[in-house]
């Protein structure tokens, strides 16, 4: 293992055993802290976050409206990570009653009717306690992840995730390979089961290019698929921070066309997610956390 990687996988380590046993307004106040100097210093990070916002909002990465956005939006994002470390000693009433969820009939009124459910989610909010909301619902759900660096933090991640729950599957295999994650995928939405799949951000070879604020990105196709393969429901979620409480939207099913081929009917659909997403984020632009390179422009072309 790598110095750097043993570094990182040993501050995870530390967060996860310190920041639920410190007062919660002290660690808030720390993280706060972390936040704004890390906009100070605009790093890599902090500008990819200013490009991709001056996008949402229409304006250049320089204007000092983005330059504010971008010091919301990490303070966001540490918020995420505070809540993250926290999360396994939030009680289940807390994590309940102070999610406000719009349009959840559309997961439960599906599930009770026997029909399985796709909810495809950008980077918004809190999305791991979205999740934990959605297991003390009644609804465990399966997921995938992005194979981390070190093995061990990516172990972590397994095993807090699967202890609030969920079902997480690997992206990719130990050796880089497929993991044939999308079999068992469409065994659970066959079961009537729910899948929840981060879909804002293509880490595949094999994504759906899109418009998205204006510009040209790749989105997953891999809700699109499930959808049309399994006859699931697929629907967009939204999150966001609202006061110290949470929000969620789930936005109305992505019906699979009638004609064209699978392929033309993937990308319609995955189109018409990118626009619920796009329409979502410029909501709660601040509470998008996507600090890597997104739109093609940015990107380094692919063979």
């Amino acid at each position: 293992m790598k110095t750097q990687d043993r570094l990182v996988a040993a501050m995870y380590s530390v967060a996860w055993y310190l920041v639920p046993r410190v007062p919660e307004r002290l660690a808030a106040a720390v993280f706060r802290a972390i936040a704004d100097r890390m906009w100070r210093r605009r790093g890599k990070s902090v500008l990819r976050l200013e490009k991709n916002l001056s996008r949402v909002v229409g304006k250049d990465p320089g204007d000092p409206a983005v330059r504010e956005l971008s010091r919301a939006g990490l303070r966001s994002y540490f918020r995420y990570w505070l809540e993250v470390f926290r999360l396994p000693v939030m009680s289940r009433e807390r994590i309940v009653t102070g999610m406000h969820s719009v349009d959840d009939h559309y997961i439960f009124d599906n599930v009770a009717a026997g029909r399985g459910v796709v909810l495809a989610l950008p980077h918004m909010g809190n999305w791991d306690h979205a999740g934990a909301w959605l297991v003390h619902t009644g609804h465990p759900f399966t997921t995938v992840a992005e194979r981390l660096k070190p093995e061990s933090l990516f172990e972590r991640w397994l095993a807090f995730r699967q202890k609030l729950g969920m079902e997480v599957l690997p992206l990719t295999a130990k050796d880089g390979g497929t993991a044939h994650a999308f079999g068992t995928l469409a065994r659970r939405l066959r079961s009537g089961k729910v899948v929840c799949l981060p879909a804002d951000r293509d880490l595949t070879n094999n994504g759906i290019e899109v418009e998205f604020f204006g510009e040209h990105t790749r989105m997953v196709a891999g809700p699109a698929l499930l959808a049309i393969q399994t006859g699931a429901a697929l629907h967009p979620a939204s999150m966001w921070f609202e006061g110290g409480d949470w929000g969620l939207r789930i936005h109305p099913e992505i019906p699979v066309p009638e004609h064209g081929s699978r392929k033309e009917k993937v990308a319609a659909m995955t189109q018409v997610m990118a626009d619920v997403f796009a329409e979502a984020i410029a909501k709660h632009p601040e509470d998008w956390h996507m600090l890597q390179r997104l739109w093609l422009a940015d990107l380094d072309p692919r063979p």
